[in-house]
């Protein structure tokens, strides 16, 4: 694979134009299929999304790198999009990111994402959270940095201090991690435009905004997004939250009627089920294999 085409190599040159990259989040391979059948050009593996549906339990740091490397391979195996993971705390020390940088990068993943939380880390939009110092964060960016075997498997540094300590800490994290090796930042949680826009602006290297569907930042269009100078618009979790509903929705008629119709506004058909899990390939590879 050359460098050109290298998925993180393609994934940081879209990123580096801060032109909005639309992102969304899969919880799992499935999820991943389906982001690249509708056309995105990365897919997100978010640690909130394997957590809710591989536990069924809140986004409370319950997964461990062992959940997190077995879900990139399968979506690596699923999909040749860049693969961003959501690598929560990088499950411990600085040793412990450099362990995370080099199992997620063999399982398959483009780009890692860890934070300053304390751990067990929260949701980023949920309350009662803790940040550690930002040296120590530092210290676990230039581990990452000196663990990755490609040039561009991207590191990304979130920090949670905006609720916390306030956004001027937070840009001053996020420009210390920039300035230590992070490829990216993430300030999580602005709750305004005005702080949208400062983030975008006062720092340099390129941004994500994560919009949460019903969490504390405002939800604007992605042109709107891009125009302020975010490298990656993120949507970690609208599959899931759309699958919830659809699953809600079919089961409940299923529950009132005692009978359950391939009716397209409740499921997916038996066909679709089966050309989104490649079911003609296998046939194909079956016969080939005879």
């Amino acid at each position: 694979m050359t460098l050109s085409t290298h998925p993180g190599s393609l994934l940081r040159q879209k990123v580096q134009s801060k032109n909005g990259l639309l992102v969304a989040g899969a919880a799992n391979a499935l999820a991943a299929r389906v982001i690249q059948n509708a056309g995105f050009q990365a897919v997100y593996l978010s640690g909130a999304g394997i957590t809710n549906t591989f536990y069924g339990v809140p986004d409370l740091g319950f997964i461990g790198l062992s959940d997190l490397a077995n879900h990139t391979a399968a979506t690596r195996d699923a999909v040749n999009l860049p693969i961003i993971v959501d690598a929560d705390t990088g499950f411990g020390n600085a040793l412990n990111v450099r362990h995370t940088v080099r199992t997620l990068e063999r399982s398959g993943a483009n780009a890692i994402q860890i934070e300053d939380q304390l751990m067990p880390k929260k949701c980023g939009h949920f309350e009662g959270k803790s940040v550690i110092s930002a040296s120590e964060m530092i210290n676990k960016i230039k581990a990452a940095v000196d663990a990755r075997l490609h040039a561009d498997f991207l590191i990304i540094a979130r920090t949670d201090a905006r609720s916390i300590l306030g956004l001027n800490e937070a840009l001053d994290r996020a420009g210390a991690y920039a300035e230590n090796g992070a490829d990216m930042t993430f300030v999580e949680a602005p709750e305004s435009i005005e702080e949208m826009q400062r983030i975008a602006h006062e720092l340099h290297c390129p941004q994500i905004v994560n919009v949460v569907i019903g969490g504390k930042t405002p939800v604007l269009p992605q042109q709107v997004l891009a125009d302020m100078g975010f490298g990656l618009v993120l949507y970690a979790n609208a599959a899931l939250q759309a699958a919830i509903k659809g699953m809600t929705q079919a089961l409940e008629h299923l529950m009132q009627h005692g009978q359950l119709l391939e009716d397209p506004n409740l499921v997916a058909s038996f066909a679709q089920r089966q050309a989104l899990v490649q079911k003609p390939l296998f046939d194909a590879l079956d016969t080939q294999y005879k």
